[in-house]
């Protein structure tokens, strides 16, 4: 089976969130399950661009409104993914440093999908599946159907994956005219909310709907940011599947990221070195419990609270817990938590920034990851944080309450809390403490959690599965 992933992201080219994880793993397990699994993405002008050699797969022009691009596929050379990966490269509107954030991304994003589909009408065969992720690639399942020049492509089957409903791609009808002609009687089926809005045309459009987990999608039967009427009157194509993280990545044996490697047998001494040396470089007292959180700083996954968090822990539990924040976002929480730092004396560091390499340091150094988000469509910090022994603490909701039960219950391996609220965090850091005095019993859920297997494997069968019912 030929699947070919259209996206934004895909790790490590392209990566500001779990849509470049899963971009950059599923494809690769789908090949190892023998089936022939490409990724199309755009060619931002980052350091993987200047630092791997290309050769040009097409070259073609297009129109975008009134504007003419000219644009090359490219695919890398060394097939170092596991994967064949192809870039479009549109100059002038996808030669950028950055994903995302840009004044055009409307039209930087619909350029994208429109090369991708002339390149694919140019095929001398059809692939089996086009899988499109998020709202960046929307518009491809309609263009599809009423596009006037893919015709021909009409009966390519085609999955979309919900990886946060929040974000929609809208944009007003005065922007019409960039789309590619096509059947004006069906303009509806680009229409929600009084505009035009590729997410929910993607799931009018296509053939089966997946969220990133089962518990994300029950959720969005009631609350998908304005979509729910749609998404229950297509239910009977959405389908939860869990996301998968890359064992062979994610791997504290094997990370070269690490201080020093351990293993289920290792487990405590390779954090406690760990540990030492992440302590040592934020100026943290190594023999106190260590509570990370590692993300993006913004509402979604609740970083707001992190303040009054860390700030009302240190004031009622002094010299008892550390705290580590990796991540960057919204202004206010960035200058709120530095803000915090410079306040405190004690027990807190922050680091403004994405740092892949800092990031395995601190799942490997750390005692317990703190994740209170509002929304979470299914999280992989979480199954990081089990495969390399840290407590994950959690808020129940999405893939969260998937993947993570609390240590109170049977066989749990996390905390796990209802509210997105300081307090409700509050008392679970102080359960975390407890737990971590108790040592034995941290040992058995460390080690219960690393032996969970959430790789791809299962996750990219279900997938596999899914595309032939499509047929």
């Amino acid at each position: 089976m030929e699947i070919l992933h259209v996206s934004a992201e895909c790790y490590p080219v392209a990566k500001v969130g779990g849509l470049g994880d899963v971009v950059g793993a599923l494809p690769k397990y789908q090949h190892q399950l023998g089936n022939f699994a490409k990724v199309v993405i755009p060619a931002y002008r980052n350091k993987y661009y200047h630092t791997h050699e290309f050769d040009v797969v097409h070259q073609a022009g297009m129109w975008l409104g009134h504007n003419w691009y000219h644009f090359n596929v490219i695919k890398e050379r060394s097939n170092e993914l596991g994967f064949d990966l192809y870039l479009v490269d549109i100059p002038g509107l996808l030669d950028t440093p950055g994903v995302y954030g840009y004044p055009n991304d409307t039209e930087r994003f619909l350029a994208f999908q429109i090369a991708v589909l002339d390149w694919i009408n140019e095929w001398q065969h059809q692939p089996d599946v086009i899988h499109c992720h998020d709202h960046h690639t929307g518009l491809i399942p309609f263009l599809l159907n009423y596009g006037y020049k893919y015709e021909r492509l009409k009966s390519i089957p085609t999955a979309l994956t919900i990886h946060n409903a929040q974000y929609q791609g809208q944009f007003g009808w005065d922007k019409l005219y960039l789309i590619p002609s096509f059947d004006l009687w069906k303009s509806g089926m680009l229409d929600w909310g009084g505009a035009i809005n590729p997410l929910a045309s993607a799931i009018k459009c296509v053939w089966r709907v997946t969220t990133v987990s089962p518990g994300y999608l029950e959720e969005l039967y009631s609350n998908a940011n304005g979509l729910e009427a749609l998404i229950n009157q297509e239910r009977a194509k959405m389908v939860g599947i869990l996301n998968g993280i890359d064992n062979v990545v994610w791997d504290p044996s094997t990370d070269r990221m690490l201080s020093l490697n351990y293993d289920t047998d290792t487990v405590s001494t390779g954090k406690k070195e760990n540990k030492q040396l992440l302590c040592e470089r934020f100026g943290l007292d190594a023999s106190l419990p260590l509570i990370s959180f590692i993300g993006r700083l913004v509402g979604d996954k609740g970083a707001d609270l992190l303040p009054e968090i860390i700030g009302r822990t240190l004031h009622e539990l002094p010299g008892e817990v550390n705290f580590l924040v990796l991540g960057s976002g919204e202004p206010h929480i960035e200058w709120s938590l530095q803000q915090t730092r410079a306040v405190v004396s004690y027990g807190f560091n922050v680091h403004i920034g994405y740092d892949e390499s800092l990031s395995h340091q601190i799942y490997a150094g750390s005692d317990f990851l703190l994740m209170p988000s509002r929304v979470e469509p299914c999280g992989l910090n979480q199954m990081y944080a089990l495969r390399y022994g840290t407590v994950p603490v959690v808020r129940s909701t999405g893939g969260l309450k998937d993947t993570v039960i609390d240590f109170g219950d049977k066989d749990g391996v996390g905390i796990r809390f209802n509210q997105a609220s300081v307090w409700d965090v509050c008392y679970s850091v102080k359960r975390a403490i407890e737990l971590y005095r108790d040592s034995k019993h941290l040992d058995e859920v460390r080690l219960r959690g690393m032996n969970i297997d959430n790789s791809w494997d299962s996750s990219a069968q279900r997938y596999l599965d899914m595309y032939r019912s499509m047929k």
